[in-house]
């Protein structure tokens, strides 16, 4: 067993989620059947067949190269399909609607919103913010939510990372928050 790997099994060093980490962990914490996820993608104005769709959902050789025992479960033939700044945010789009209804664009409003992750240091922040129209959280269900994962933050931090990008008060959302906030929604929606 390498040095990486004991560091792995203690948590303390932690992989880079990416935006197929995001959707794996976001359907297991809301408990989202395939049909469902594929669905969710249609009305974020995805086509996505459930082939491409465990395509997308299949664990990467990458995300798992420095785990312990995780080798054997990694089909090296299978391609996977990166999931795209894009494909994310349509899927949280679709999300959205999927929970609560499609609404009716008011005149001189553009049909589909505009997208809002700019760069790989927005997705996170756009996950959040979306999550929290999705499911119809409010601060304190988020702040609840980070606890049940073992995270504490204030509300005015909580408020910052919801903020739009170039607010004065901005602040991104790195993977613990976000990667916490999935943990503690699993422990939530999944009790």
């Amino acid at each position: 067993m390498s040095a990486l790997q004991v560091v792995n099994i203690f948590g303390g060093l932690k992989m880079n989620m990416n935006n197929n980490d995001i959707l794996i962990r976001l359907r297991y914490a809301l408990d989202i059947k395939n049909t469902d996820m594929v669905e969710i993608f249609k009305l974020g104005d995805i086509e996505v067949t459930k082939e491409e769709l465990l395509k997308i959902l299949k664990k990467s050789k990458d995300s798992y190269q420095n785990e312990v025992g995780n080798d054997g479960d990694i089909d090296e033939d299978e391609e996977n399909i990166l999931c795209t700044n894009f494909m994310l945010e349509s899927f949280l789009n679709g999300l959205i609607i999927f929970k609560r209804g499609k609404q009716d664009s008011k005149p001189g409003q553009p049909e589909r919103p505009a997208m809002s992750i700019k760069d790989n240091g927005s997705v996170n922040n756009v996950l959040l913010k979306k999550l929290k129209i999705a499911l119809s959280l409010t601060s304190e269900d988020m702040l609840e939510i980070l606890e049940e994962a073992g995270v504490l933050i204030t509300k005015g931090e909580l408020s910052a990372l919801l903020r739009k990008e170039g607010h004065k008060n901005y602040k991104v959302c790195g993977d613990r928050y976000a990667r916490n906030f999935l943990k503690g929604l699993a422990i939530q929606y999944r009790d």
